[in-house]
């Protein structure tokens, strides 16, 4: 075996440690507890369906390669000048009997975490990722929006309905941003709605990062970190989605029940402080644009680019969930960087707070009361979605240093451009332009500063990655 690759197994090695302990930390468990395995795979052996029948719909689904947890599909068409979108999502609270094993379990985890070294699920697998999954040619029950818009992609009028669906291909972003350019004639209007929703979008001051796709993968015998950019597809079919949380939003404010997705606008400072550092970056920025359209037009093909999403990251913080109640102020309900009222409502099989959401719009859009479980799970649930994704940032957080490290350790002594971020006592957080690594430095420069540093340290065992001046 060439000493190169025997190099490089000894750090895999080191590396799955690495990863195994980053789980350990954070309590991560993928097994289930037997009585929410035995509660699954009776419910699962007979799914309770919906009267109302919608099969003769052609959905299809779109997903990452190699998906089986499908919570949406899709179908659109014409509808006079404007179009009518159906989106169907997976009817997880048909599985999950409130009060029962799965229903606490679900509660404690709060949403499905991704790892390089496997993902440990919201729901038992057998639900996930089967029966309650919208997988191709399976009836399956469903929360089914039906969105009306206008020419301009507005939504004119909305209905929900949980009904029986069934998919009929599970597509890939590549292959469906295949069919599209052949002219496909239904996705062909994904890409129509999804250009005039996005136009919307800049018109109300939305901000989306569009961060290049980052996946920690296996290359032979070693960890490597791939990146990839969004294909068009998965932009318009991202507005689906948000068109669908943002409905989901408007029904529970109307009656002002349920729990609403939430996030200030940045402050001031914080939007000032990301103009010097792209300034320092070498992206030209105009004065009086607002921050969304400047992300929205960068050259996702330039290094720079994702240096600087990087850094608008800090715009995007405080987001929370809000509860309803009747002295709910509209002030305090806005999604900034969407800029509406939002609301979590399209991933139920990989987020709880999802199933709570549809239980409420479903109810309103038909003019009942709320499911008693579904009202009364609102109690606790902020704190619920604030613990989980704690833990999934620490986990994403961790899982990239790992790996950042391993792979940056035959270079200490190489030096790198970066742009100092913040500035902290005994040094400061840099951002590496190329690879897009964010480490800590030994330097008194200032946070927008563009600076010459030399790896010092790229330690696993510690999970030391630090730099210096050049």
């Amino acid at each position: 075996m060439p000493a190169r690759h025997q190099r490089l197994t000894e750090t895999n090695d080191e590396l799955d440690a690495a990863l195994a302990a980053i789980r350990q930390e954070l309590g991560l468990v993928a097994e289930f507890p037997p009585e929410a395995r035995a509660e699954a795979e009776a419910v699962a052996a007979e799914p309770r369906l919906p009267d109302v029948d919608l099969t003769s719909i052609a959905f299809v689904t779109i997903d990452p390669e190699g998906s089986t947890d499908l919570d949406q599909a899709l179908h659109l068409e014409r509808d006079g000048d404007g179009f009518r979108c159906r989106y169907a999502i997976a009817d997880v609270p048909a599985f999950v009997a409130p009060g029962g094993a799965i229903d606490a379990e679900a509660r404690r985890r709060g949403q499905t975490m991704y790892a390089p070294d496997g993902r440990v699920p919201l729901h038992p697998p057998i639900l996930s990722e089967d029966a309650a999954s919208l997988l191709p040619e399976r009836e399956r029950g469903a929360y089914v929006w039906t969105m009306r818009l206008d020419a301009r992609g507005a939504v004119v009028e909305t209905a929900l309905e949980r009904a029986r669906v069934r998919s009929r291909e599970q597509l890939t972003y590549a292959e469906a941003q295949r069919r599209i350019e052949a002219g496909d004639a239904m996705l062909g209007l994904l890409r129509a709605v999804g250009e005039l929703r996005i136009a919307l979008e800049q018109a109300r001051d939305g901000a989306s990062l569009d961060m290049p796709e980052e996946q920690i993968a296996r290359d032979g015998d070693r960890f490597v970190i791939e990146r990839r950019e969004l294909l068009p597809v998965e932009r318009w079919n991202a507005q689906l989605s948000l068109m669908t949380g943002m409905e989901a939003a408007n029904l529970m404010l109307r009656v002002k029940r349920g729990i609403l997705r939430t996030m200030p606008r940045p402050p001031r400072g914080d939007v000032e402080r990301f103009r010097v550092e792209v300034r320092a970056i070498g992206e030209e920025w105009a004065e009086g644009e607002h921050y969304g359209a400047f992300l929205r037009r960068l050259d996702r093909s330039k290094p720079t680019t994702l240096a600087i999403l990087q850094a608008a990251r800090r715009l995007f913080r405080g987001a929370g969930y809000t509860v309803l109640h009747d002295g709910s102020e509209a002030g305090e309900l806005e999604q900034a960087a969407i800029g509406a009222p939002y609301a979590h409502a399209t991933a139920p099989l990989r987020r709880l707070v999802d199933r709570y959401v549809l239980a409420h719009c479903e109810a309103i859009a038909n003019g009942r009361e709320v499911p008693g479980w579904a009202a009364e799970g609102l109690v606790g649930l902020p704190e619920i979605m604030a613990e989980s994704s704690r833990v999934a940032g620490a986990l994403e957080r961790a899982t990239i240093d790992v790996v950042e490290i391993a792979l940056l350790q035959d270079r200490v002594g190489d030096e790198f451009e970066a742009v100092v971020v913040e500035a902290r006592e005994g040094g400061a957080t840099i951002q590496l332009l190329d690879p897009p690594t964010e480490a800590a430095c030994d330097t008194a420069a200032q946070p927008g500063a563009r600076i010459r540093v030399r790896l010092t340290e790229a330690d696993l065992a510690t999970r030391r990655l630090r730099f210096a001046d050049a």
